[in-house]
């Protein structure tokens, strides 16, 4: 039996999932859901940034388009660390694609003009 605290909506339900993954103490299916998928296969959202030339600020802030699996975290930031742009750069210009053969892009969440 495993216990979780729910981040899917404002509540914070503390659930429980066993190992038939009958899950408790959710008020919605989005607990349910949300426990099923920590033991199956967690994913989160990443955020982080990339250098960034020829603009006023020396990193441009990104972020993952959809979750990633959590075990492939640190790989997908040793591509990130990798890459250095040069400004201008677009809100939701695609930084790297496909990163890490994930189908899921590092996408640009600030738009930053040239120096």
């Amino acid at each position: 039996m495993k216990s979780f605290i729910c981040i899917e909506c404002p509540k914070g339900c503390h659930l429980t999932i066993d190992e038939n993954f009958n899950v408790t103490g959710n008020s919605c299916i989005r607990g349910k859901n949300y426990a099923i998928n920590e033991i199956k296969c967690p994913k989160r959202i990443l955020t982080s940034t990339v250098k960034l030339t020829n603009a006023s600020i020396s990193r441009l802030p990104v972020i993952t388009s959809a979750p990633i699996p959590k075990d492939k975290m640190f790989d997908v930031i040793k591509e990130i660390h990798k890459v250095s742009i040069s400004a201008p750069v677009k809100l939701h210009d695609i930084i790297i694609s496909n990163v890490c053969n994930l189908s899921i892009d590092i996408i640009a969440t600030r738009t930053i003009n040239k120096n």
